[in-house]
């Protein structure tokens, strides 16, 4: 099982309200990471990577999932402009989260990947209560 699909199953029965924070340089699988996730959680089509619409979100049986790329947000304050209040009702995955240092505040999960030779490595750390409960699951 791989690591998105490990958390996805850790997830509670209500999404709402989670935050994923996908950190990693450019091409370390970050959009990878949110499509196994997405497809973990049963959505069958193709996952297109949100860069130039900034949320894709997906209404599934298992829940609302937004994927969302910061990479062209300049100002934090964008996230106003993205109704980032109105994607409550859903986990967020969220790639560049540094474009808005704030979100780390209220996130419960960061994923970080990162280059290891030619394959990849992913560390995950709990940024809230419930976000270190679910890692203790999936170990």
């Amino acid at each position: 099982m791989v690591l998105a699909e490990a958390i996805f199953a850790a997830l509670p029965r209500d999404l709402a309200g989670w935050t994923v924070l996908l950190e990693g340089e450019l091409g370390a699988g970050k959009s990878t990471f949110a499509r196994a996730l997405i497809k973990a959680a049963g959505h069958q089509d193709a996952v297109p990577s949100p860069t130039y619409t900034l949320v894709e979100p997906y209404k599934l049986a298992a829940g609302n999932i937004y994927h969302i790329d910061l990479y062209r947000v300049s100002d934090p304050d964008e996230l106003r402009y993205l109704g980032w209040n109105e994607l409550d009702d859903g986990i967020r995955l969220v790639e560049w989260p540094d474009r808005a240092p704030e979100l780390l505040q209220d996130s419960d999960l960061a994923v970080h990947l990162e280059y290891d030779g030619n394959s990849r490595k992913a560390s995950i750390r709990g940024l809230s209560a419930r976000g270190s409960e679910l890692i203790q699951k999936i170990n």
